[in-house]
Parts: C-alpha cells; structure tokens; sequence
C-alpha cells in the first residue's frame, strides 16, 4: 500500500514536472503502456473517447497541451491515496479545478490517468 508520504512526494514532483514545461521530466511519471482519458483530449485531439495509448502518443498530446497553453501552471490542493494509486486535487492558471485519477506501476510509473475537471 502507498503511503502519505510515497503520495505526496510523487504528487509534487508531478506538478514541479509539469511547471517546468519540459516535456521528458513530465513523461518519466508514465509507464510506456500507459493509457490516459481526457476531456481535454477531446478538444487537443479530436478524439471522440478521449483517450491516448502508449507513451508515445502522450508525448504527441501533452507536446501539444504545452504549447496550446504556454502559461501552464498547476497548483497542488489536496493528493488522497490508495493501495497503488492516487488522486491529485489541483487548481490550473485559470483557477479550473482538477482531479486526475492515477494507477500506478509497482514501479511507481503511470500506467492509467482518468482526468477530471470543473468546467
């Protein structure tokens, strides 16, 4: 089981990650095999399931979410945490609301995202 600490620590060093704006310290979170569903993915991709397979492809979407917002910015609320998973609670630089789901690898990598948001 994950503990407190393991949570919070991987959940601030994803959120540093993505405040970074550099692209492979954001996709080292991510198991090669990981799957992610997005309603943002949708708008980026036109993907009617917004989902993204396979590390790859996540660099081709978050490449473009990177640049679609060049302010990016993520500030961390609240991480709860499960027996391999957590959930992070942020706020973006438009103040929108997010919840992202995340299973995680026994090495601690991505291997599932399911994205929430408020509006």
């Amino acid at each position: 089981m994950m503990t407190r600490e393991q949570a919070w620590d991987f959940a601030n060093d994803w959120i540093a990650a993505w405040n970074s704006h550099d692209l492979d310290r954001i996709l080292e979170h991510y198991d090669d095999s990981v799957e992610l569903v997005s309603p943002v993915a949708v708008q980026l991709l036109s993907a009617a399931d917004g989902k993204v397979s396979g590390k790859a492809s996540l660099r081709a979407y978050f490449e473009k979410g990177l640049a679609a917002f060049p302010d990016l910015c993520f500030d961390l609320k609240d991480v709860l945490w499960g027996m391999s998973s957590v959930v992070l609670y942020y706020t973006n630089q438009r103040g929108t609301q997010s919840g992202e789901f995340m299973q995680l690898s026994a090495a601690g990598k991505v291997t599932r995202v399911v994205a929430h948001y408020n509006s």
